[in-house]
């Protein structure tokens, strides 16, 4: 039944390096300090990036960015040239508790996302909606970006 379960160091265990497992936890702390996903202490808070799904449709382009708990004055959209930005801030939420134990997995900062559009958008018909922790951007496509369908004749 040994033979199954991985090997991991004990507390506390002196183990001569390398010890099975040194260059996945040397690599995964690196990852972490280059990226900054999760190593970053709890007291001075955790990266914000939404999620985002991109759709292109025949006639626009959408947006829609998972935002919860993001107040709307700190949300910011701009179009420069076919780059799209989103940027925000979500606020801390700081709660002191003496009694028990309390821990705090929400995440608050700054954040932005860049897209690079695929084609020119109408511009003064750019719509913006957020509701219910969802930013919806509609981009309507210029008119010589629209897919136009011609028949060509098989001689």
């Amino acid at each position: 039944m040994f033979e199954l379960m991985p090997w991991t160091r004990r507390e506390g265990e002196i183990v001569p390096w390398p010890w099975p497992g040194a260059f996945r936890q040397e690599f995964d702390d690196l990852m972490k300090r280059f990226f900054g996903e999760e190593a970053v202490l709890p007291s001075v808070g955790r990266r914000v990036s939404p999620t985002v799904d991109l759709i292109e449709a025949d006639n626009e382009i959408l947006i829609k960015a998972e935002m919860p708990g993001i107040d709307l004055k700190n949300l910011g959209i701009s179009l420069a040239g076919d780059i799209l930005t989103i940027k925000g801030e979500k606020k801390e939420e700081r709660e002191e508790k003496r009694e028990g134990f309390q821990r705090i997995e929400r995440s608050f900062g700054n954040f932005s996302r860049s897209f690079s559009l695929p084609c020119k958008v109408k511009e003064d018909e750019i719509e913006a909606k957020y509701t219910d922790g969802i930013l919806t951007v509609k981009l309507p496509k210029a008119e010589e970006a629209k897919r136009k369908t011609i028949q060509i004749d098989v001689k």
